[in-house]
């Protein structure tokens, strides 16, 4: 088996920082009113900017596709040509269509040369079983490189217009224009971007490398239901009644195909399950957390830092925070990228020294699934 390498990183976020403020001079007010819940969400959540795919009229200024290729034109200019990339891996929650798939669509923007593509499916960890693919084409020998990723263009989803009509049918019903909490809580989460791994079957001969000891992917959809979702409404026994059930009309009025997310469901899972995923790692590649220089973990919110630190510590993985980096803060929470954002910033900061041990972190509370990737700085 070969042995995988990260050898550079980029990223690419659109347009200038959104500030708190700004934020709805880009995603619109529902019937001209402002939120209620917008203050509370972003005093728990702790994201100061975020990025948007648009512009203060509500146009897109990019694709899903080409934030996916600005990142990889960085990695291009730094040295690596993209006539010798053999496979393109990327995930995403928010493709720009239903067919083709994401990752054809930037490799048509690449326009290098006929080459392996995959788009694995899922939200958060699309991203992360993109890594896991690259990883094995090349521990396998079945490719010498990969550009493995994730993106998000969530904005889109976020706009006021997607959810006026059903305002306007609570108005109708005699009833404020407010939509439900589950489908507002993630407007003023999520945000737009992209970032990219080069991996290889060598490392760098000048500078440092990531070596990818492991990328571990684990659901738990047999024991849990469905927490964010979106094409559907999930039912009461815990099954999402899919998009094509309801009419034009329904889809409009119910805002059927707006992504949505249920808080009790995920406060109540997420940081135990992703605890016992970590005590799991540990004990199945015979390591411990106290070997961990830094931990990079996914969040949606800043809410779970302390949390996932609590319940790491109850489970005998203990985790301090002056192990912890994140950028939540600065760049929301970017799905499918997140966890790449952490590991490229990371590993363009200069911090680094040779034999630093890293482990990231990334939840998705989708349906429950978690994927946990520990490196060594070589």
């Amino acid at each position: 088996m070969k042995t995988v390498y990260i050898n550079k990183m980029s990223r690419f976020l659109p347009n200038q920082p959104v500030s708190i403020d700004e934020m709805e001079d880009y995603l619109g007010y529902i019937k001209g009113i402002k939120s209620k819940a917008k203050p509370l969400i972003l005093r728990n959540n702790g994201i100061k900017t975020r990025y948007y795919a648009l512009d203060k009229e509500g146009n897109f200024t990019h694709t899903n596709a080409e934030l996916v290729h600005e990142a990889i034109k960085k990695i291009e200019k730094d040295g690596f040509s993209l006539d010798d990339l053999e496979l393109l891996a990327v995930g995403t929650t928010s493709p720009d269509q239903l067919l083709p798939a994401h990752a054809s669509m930037v490799q048509g923007l690449l326009k290098n040369r006929p080459m392996e593509v995959i788009s694995p499916e899922g939200s958060c960890n699309s991203g992360m079983l993109a890594m896991k693919y690259a990883f094995m084409s090349i521990q396998t020998a079945n490719s010498k490189n990969a550009i493995a990723g994730g993106s998000e263009f969530f904005s889109a989803w976020l706009l006021s217009n997607n959810f006026e009509d059903e305002a306007e049918k609570l108005v109708m019903l005699d009833k404020e224009p407010y939509i439900q909490f589950e489908r507002e809580f993630l407007r003023w989460m999520l945000s737009d971007g992209a970032a990219v791994a080069l991996m290889e079957d060598k490392p760098n001969e000048n500078g440092l490398s990531f070596r990818v000891d492991f990328v571990d992917i684990l659901s738990y959809s047999n024991e849990l239901p469905s927490c964010m979702y979106a094409g559907g409404e999930r039912t009461e026994d815990g099954q999402i009644k899919p998009w094509r059930s309801y009419s034009q009309e329904e889809l409009l009025s119910k805002s059927v195909l707006a992504i949505r997310q249920d808080t009790r469901l995920l406060g109540g899972n997420i940081v135990e399950t992703g605890a016992r995923g970590i005590k799991r790692v540990c004990e199945k590649y015979n390591f411990t957390t106290e070997e961990i220089d830094y931990f990079l973990p996914h969040m949606s919110s800043e809410y779970f830092r302390y949390k996932i630190e609590e319940e790491a510590e109850k489970v005998g993985c203990p985790l301090p925070q002056e192990k912890w980096f994140t950028n939540l803060h600065k760049f929301g929470n970017v799905g499918a990228a997140s966890a790449y954002l952490m590991m490229e910033e990371l590993f363009n900061s200069g911090k680094l020294k040779k034999g630093d041990q890293i482990l990231v972190m990334s939840p998705e509370s989708a349906r429950f699934s978690y994927a946990y990737i520990k490196l060594t700085v070589v």
